[in-house]
């Protein structure tokens, strides 16, 4: 209705047609159970149990849907917020600020996820070459 209405005060006519076969509309991001209880794990030993809280859905497109087509993954946000500093608004805001004093918990917390996940990957591959009696 808006892209008529706006179109008729320029006089011209226009149409949206949502039903483009050639590019099908984005997938829902689907976090992986597995991925999502270790980012449980990783940021209640990291940060506290009560600095870790499950976040609200929402209604957005985001391109790691795709990848999440071809392989488990996860998708997780650091909180920002700061109201002495002004760090208040949300990124997509034009008032948006960032409280610089939480990059390094945010690269501590996706560091300890990766070693994390390496090191129990290693001992899941290690338990399969067992089982397989193959040699290192």
């Amino acid at each position: 209705m808006v892209v008529k209405q706006q179109a008729a005060v320029h006089r011209c006519s226009a149409y949206v047609d949502m039903k483009d076969e050639e590019h099908p509309p984005y997938p829902a991001v689907v976090n992986d159970n597995n991925l999502h209880l270790l980012v449980e794990k990783v940021g209640r030993d990291l940060l506290g149990p009560e600095k870790v809280k499950v976040g609200n859905k929402v209604m957005a497109g985001e391109d790691l849907a795709f990848y999440q087509e071809q392989i488990p993954g996860v998708m997780f946000s650091i909180g920002i917020r700061n109201e002495e500093k002004g760090s208040i608004h949300s990124p997509h805001s034009p008032h948006f600020f960032l409280d610089e004093d939480v990059l390094p918990i945010g690269a501590a917390v996706y560091a300890s996820l990766a070693e994390t996940n390496l090191n129990e990957y290693q001992h899941s591959v290690l338990r399969y070459m067992q089982r397989k009696q193959i040699k290192r």
